[in-house]
């Protein structure tokens, strides 16, 4: 077996999140965690995840979910979640991360939803969905383009048929939500240099608290939280096009490189440096993860 982007640790954990050159709107993780945790954060495309052993706890607004074999996690664009061990051996599990355009385009070419499609369920026992999203893993590894492409659509034709909705368009804004939206803006033209919370309120006009609340309520997550998730989005961005990691540290705002390999590993899942590496590379098998 070829080596992994992130090697097995101590505790037995290991990971690999990869693109598979000939689907560049589709990221992929397969890896085992027993004592990582994500914190919170959310991503721009949809998350199809299932777990092969163990027990993954997902934190999502409101509720959390037990993702157990044969469950299908989805997770829709910007939703804000977390995600834990809920079995004291940690889990085992696949993940495909399609961008909206994935799932826009096979909702077009079916009879799906029309509008702005999401998933109204987040965890469903589907044992055909779990084993398609391992076989999307399996050709990808193996370089069969015409497997992986093909698995993939059928996959989401699947899920949208049976769990795919038309999301809620956003109702009329009140005046925290634009001061949020505005906040923002300020933290993502700013983010190297970003303003304190007082400073940030004084500067729209709000009441510190105010914002804060608002802010909550309109992302899932306080200004801090989001502006480290962001960081690391940027930094993503930026590793993708061979900018060094030490490099991007600087120019999204973290202190130096272990504090962007800190929050980098606990959002993306492996190290930055793993990351890069893999963006390189066109398939590597790694574990047997389907045994």
């Amino acid at each position: 077996m070829a080596a992994l982007s992130a090697p097995a640790s101590a505790s037995g954990e290991w990971a690999r999140h990869w693109q598979y050159a000939e689907l560049p709107d589709l990221d992929l993780l397969r890896a085992r965690y027993v004592r990582h945790t994500f914190p919170r954060h959310s991503h721009e495309g949809y998350v199809f995840g299932t777990v092969t052993r163990g027990v993954e706890d997902v934190g999502l607004p409101g509720r959390t979910v037990h993702a157990g074999p044969g469950t299908v996690v989805m997770i829709n664009p910007e939703v804000p979640h977390t995600a834990r061990a809920g079995d004291p051996d940690g889990w085992v599990y696949a993940t495909l991360y399609p961008s909206t355009q994935v799932i826009d385009d096979v909702a077009a070419d079916t009879t799906g939803p029309r509008g702005t499609v999401g998933f109204s369920e987040a965890c469903v026992v589907d044992p055909e969905a779990s084993r398609l999203i391992g076989e999307v893993h399996r050709a990808a590894e193996e370089g069969n383009a015409l497997a992986a492409d093909s698995v993939l659509r059928i996959l989401v034709a699947r899920l949208l048929s049976r769990h795919g909705t038309v999301l809620p368009t956003r109702a009329p804004r009140s005046a925290g939500a634009r001061d949020a939206e505005r906040a923002r803006a300020v933290l993502e033209s700013r983010m190297a240099r970003p303003p304190t919370l007082n400073e940030l309120a004084a500067e729209l006009g709000a009441s510190p608290f105010a914002l804060l609340r608002a802010f909550k309520k309109q992302y899932g997550m306080p200004p801090h939280t989001w502006l480290t998730d962001a960081r690391v989005r940027r930094a993503r961005r930026m590793l993708d096009a061979g900018v060094a990691p030490a490099v991007a540290a600087a120019e999204v705002g973290f202190t130096d490189q272990p504090h962007l390999n800190r929050h980098f590993t606990r959002i993306v899942g492996v190290p930055p440096g793993a990351y890069q590496r893999e963006r390189a590379r066109t398939y590597k098998t790694g574990p047997d993860l389907y045994a």
